[in-house]
């Protein structure tokens, strides 16, 4: 729960960042939250405390929030070299 509520509230504060690099570093910690959310879903399922039918549609979304998580990581560190 803690894990998976994080990665909303660093979004938040990435909203508010100082500069890119405080707004890179916020969105990097909601992505290892969300990694860590991944590990945890993965877990339940595996040892069957939920079924996969309960849990797969969760597990897809943090999938797809771990790519646009990482792929605006990526562009903002590429547009902060420019």
């Amino acid at each position: 729960m803690r894990c998976g509520t994080s990665i909303g509230a660093m979004v938040e504060e990435a909203t508010q960042a100082e500069s890119k690099a405080d707004f890179i570093h916020k969105l990097s910690v909601a992505n290892k939250e969300a990694n860590e959310t991944h590990y945890w879903l993965r877990l339940l399922r595996d040892s069957e405390i939920v079924t996969e039918k309960e849990i797969s549609t969760l597990l897809k979304d943090c999938e797809e929030l771990i790519k646009l998580l990482t792929s605006i990581i990526k562009t903002t560190k590429t547009n902060l070299k420019k």
